[in-house]
């Protein structure tokens, strides 16, 4: 291995070796480790309700401001895909995303397939890029390739075409042929609806677990322009060019948002078009960003 070739010291887990699946906690032997170690690498594929070990592990990470590469659900498909972007690229193009969002003061966005969102944003709350260059800054998920925040208000409709995360991701794949049509008002799930009633039933489930379950959490425009399409996989496909927004968890540790939920799913949609509002007013300074789920800026 190149981190013996390298002199570095490591210590591995294999998780069905400490404790058994799912995981109700994160096991302390990990977490006991990650207390002395300035990176760390997770490669799981997930199981339902595990976010809260997840979560405990990245409480460490986040305290101790580590090095760590989020890998759920890795597959040899991303391996080979997402993960050979040129991720010099894609971190450039994410600054220039990165620098005009955080002047937006309004994020409009609409699809073909239905999509109608506004969302105004929160001042106080800030924005980050995980583009594949991990910093202590903030861990990041591998693939990388987004720019994210947690938003102040989201109205309007959101047509899941793309993919829903976490454990229904698997369980229910692509979903361009059954989308998820999502109804949000005052930054909270008003009704869903698909002709797939098993995943219309699950998604408002999982979103109706706490009371924060069904608020919107995220709000990211995805940047990775080395996934050309999306493959059934949250990992990747929320890097796919466009926007996904996520219920639950704010990841207010690095955002601000001052509120918290044990929950968090992404929704990926398809070809966007997305306009960025620079100020308020009747006639406020207005950029489109994408068309058609292509940049209009680049790096």
């Amino acid at each position: 291995m190149q981190l013996n070739e390298r002199g570095c010291p490591f210590n591995a887990f294999i998780l069905e070796d400490l404790a058994p699946r799912p995981l109700v906690d994160m096991p302390a032997a990990v977490l006991h480790d990650m207390e002395t170690s300035a990176v760390s690498i997770f490669a799981v594929q997930v199981q339902p309700n595990e976010l809260r070990s997840r979560m405990q592990m990245t409480d460490v990470v986040n305290r101790r401001r580590m090095r760590h590469a989020h890998m759920v659900n890795i597959t040899p498909e991303i391996m080979c895909d997402g993960m050979r972007a040129d991720y010099d690229a894609v971190d450039r193009l994410s600054q220039q995303v990165l620098d005009r969002v955080r002047r937006a003061v309004r994020i409009r966005a609409t699809t073909a397939a239905g999509t109608s969102i506004v969302s105004d944003m929160n001042p106080d709350y800030k924005w980050f890029k995980t583009s594949g260059i991990i910093s202590p800054e903030k861990w990041g998920n591998l693939p990388g390739g987004e720019c994210f925040t947690s938003p102040g208000e989201v109205n309007g409709a959101f047509v899941v075409d793309g993919v829903v995360g976490d454990w229904l991701c698997a369980r229910y794949g692509l979903l361009e042929s059954e989308p998820l049509t999502i109804h949000i008002a005052h930054n909270r799930i008003v009704s869903c609806s698909s002709t797939n009633k098993q995943l219309e039933e699950d998604f408002w489930a999982y979103t109706h677990t706490d009371e924060n379950s069904d608020r919107v959490g995220e709000f990211a425009i995805g940047t990775n322009i080395g996934v050309s399409r999306v493959i059934g996989n949250i990992l990747q496909d929320e890097k796919f060019p466009g926007i996904h927004i996520a219920f639950g968890n704010p990841y207010g540790e690095h955002t601000g948002a001052p509120w918290r939920s044990t929950t968090h799913i992404d929704v990926v949609g398809l070809g966007f078009n997305i306009w960025l509002e620079y100020e308020s007013g009747p006639n406020p300074e207005t950029e489109q960003i994408m068309q058609d789920g292509r940049f209009l800026i680049t790096a």
